[in-house]
């Protein structure tokens, strides 16, 4: 989904729907870049418009889905803002499997975008009232320069809502009786990414707790 990369490693139902390819050092894949399977990836969320609007999306709001994955928020997102929706991912298969769920459900984006996140601005045709990252900041290598991408992106005082696993050991966050989402050493409590996305010309707005096993940051971009 983001042109940003890791060494990959071989982890299954690490709850990271991010795809990627190999290419420079800042765009080699996540450590956790498989999408989940979609039957446990339902029974933990198996509402996700509430998460949207959880996380202060409105009707009226542009937003860029930023590693959308194979659109499980994507179409949702499409019918909350009336189709306002770009979608970025770096792997074309997942935009293949997102463009197939957002027909299935009836919704249309304004535009889908295979390419590095780095050149969000570059790519959009307009800034944008909300940038969304759900299940794969953890992953990223440099999340400081993520978040200045986003932010140049951003209309003024645009928002940037992350979904994130709570810092958890992962044998506790179980669904259908497995273990899932990313190791425990990868995941991110708030202050920490409040830590990293603050600095960058941001002002946190709220933290929300998203039961069972996430929370949600919202951050606002400030002059």
């Amino acid at each position: 989904m983001l042109g940003i990369t890791l060494g990959a490693l071989p982890l299954p139902d690490l709850g990271c729907p991010c795809g990627g390819r190999l290419s420079d050092p800042m765009s080699t894949r996540f450590p956790a870049t498989t999408m989940p399977d979609r039957d446990w990836w339902v029974a933990l969320w198996p509402d996700p418009a509430s998460v949207l609007r959880q996380l202060g999306i409105q009707p009226d709001m542009t937003v860029l889905d930023l590693c959308c994955g194979d659109g499980y928020f994507t179409a949702p997102l499409a019918k909350r803002v009336g189709g306002k929706v770009y979608a970025l991912d770096l792997d074309p298969e997942m935009l293949k499997q997102a463009k197939a769920e957002v027909a299935r459900q009836g919704v249309s984006t304004r535009q889908w975008i295979c390419a590095d996140a780095r050149k969000i601005s570059e790519l959009l045709p307009e800034p944008v009232d909300y940038a969304l990252m759900a299940n794969t900041f953890h992953g990223v290598p440099d999340q400081t320069g993520l978040a200045r991408a986003v932010r140049t992106a951003l209309r003024r005082q645009g928002l940037f809502g992350i979904v994130n696993w709570l810092p958890l050991q992962r044998e506790e966050t179980t669904v259908l009786g497995k273990p899932r989402g990313p190791r425990t050493e990868m995941r991110m409590s708030s202050d920490a990414v409040r830590a990293v996305i603050e600095p960058s010309g941001y002002r946190t707005v709220r933290i929300i707790n998203l039961s069972p096993y996430h929370y949600g940051a919202v951050f606002e971009a400030v002059p």
